[in-house]
């Protein structure tokens, strides 16, 4: 998602439309873009997070499970082969399969449940890091790629898109 040139109109307006529900669920899309900031000046990541969660004056971002550094690691690379072959899984034969695969199977089951300080600002959302297609195919869910690794720029394209009609 974060080629969002690459992708097709149908996508993009898909993706554009999600983020946008996300934004107006956390308060609007400056406030969503604030929580992106944050997260990306944060060091070491905020996934990596022993208390499993991230807090911002705005609101907070909580999940489930610890999420240990080296899958954060193995993640961040799979996401590079993603863009290129439209899967997360390498080919079956590929000596880093097994690893990508416990991988996703570690955070398939992880919730991340974002939510404002302020309930008036809405009331928040919750989202998984995949999309399983099938047995063969994983992608990464579009509001969890948005939320910690995609550059703000591109989510701000994303939320600004404009579909054509």
């Amino acid at each position: 998602m974060c080629d969002f040139n690459t992708l097709t109109e149908e996508e993009k307006k898909l993706h554009h439309e999600k983020l946008l529900q996300c934004a107006n669920n956390f308060g609007g899309i400056n406030f969503f873009l604030q929580l992106l900031e944050a997260i990306r000046e944060t060091k070491p990541h905020p996934l990596v997070s022993a208390n499993r969660e991230f807090n911002i004056e705005l609101g907070t971002v909580k999940w489930n499970k610890v999420i240990f550094n080296d899958k954060l690691q193995l993640l961040l690379k799979a996401r590079v082969n993603e863009s290129k072959q439209d899967n997360l899984l390498p080919e079956k034969e590929a000596k880093n399969y097994k690893k990508i695969l416990n991988v996703v199977r570690t955070l398939k089951p992880v919730v991340f449940h974002v939510k404002p300080t302020v309930k008036e600002d809405g009331p928040g959302f919750f989202f998984q890091p995949f999309d399983v297609i099938d047995e063969n195919t994983t992608k990464l869910n579009p509001v969890f790629d948005a939320l910690f690794f995609c550059s703000v720029a591109t989510v701000k394209k994303v939320l600004n898109y404009a579909p054509k009609t």
